[in-house]
């Protein structure tokens, strides 16, 4: 069952570290079946706090996300995006 990641941007803190995160995300998706579909694109909040921007990609299963997001490459990738910036992040089922 497919399963999404979802990434809520509250904050940039630090631009530089942020830049850093973007280059290192992305290519943290190589050799993992992930598929983009929404990445920062036009938002508008209906409820709750305001964000920056949001990010959604899809995965072919909860285990496939997770195993993407404890990778080493973006474990490496992670650690500039918590000192760059505020997020939320969870994964989710698909139907």
């Amino acid at each position: 069952m497919s399963a999404y990641v979802v990434f809520i941007k509250d904050r940039v803190r630090d631009a530089e570290e942020f830049a850093t995160y973007g280059k290192k995300a992305g290519a943290s998706m190589a050799g993992h079946t992930v598929k983009p579909l929404s990445v920062y694109g036009k938002c508008e909040t209906l409820e709750g706090p305001p964000i920056e921007g949001s990010v959604i990609v899809e995965f072919p299963s909860i285990e496939a996300a997770k195993a993407w997001y404890n990778s080493p490459a973006y474990t490496d990738a992670r650690k500039h995006r918590f000192l760059g910036a505020d997020y939320r992040v969870f994964i989710t089922e698909g139907l």
